[in-house]
């Protein structure tokens, strides 16, 4: 399994979207506002489990964050970036 299907997964488990599946989910398309629609409190809930999952430390800057959380494939891409996969 990829890591952009399994960071699809921890998604759609994390945030209990029980009607969407891994396939209806683009790993460049956007998590929030016009792509996936999450909100702030989705991302939230994502990134504890992003942390526990991939013992991620995330950036207390939230523009930083707002690039990491951009897409499936900018996640990916930051977990592989902190040496973890």
């Amino acid at each position: 399994m990829s890591l952009e299907e399994d960071i699809k997964k921890l998604i759609i488990k994390s945030l209990e979207l029980e009607d969407i599946s891994v396939d209806d989910i683009e790993d460049e398309a956007p998590l929030f506002n016009e792509g996936l629609g999450l909100d702030s409190i989705d991302a939230l809930e994502l990134g504890m489990a992003l942390k526990k999952k991939y013992n991620l430390t995330l950036s207390s800057d939230k523009d930083e964050n707002s690039e990491y959380f951009y897409s499936v494939k900018t996640l990916a891409d930051y977990i592989r970036g902190q040496g973890i996969e």
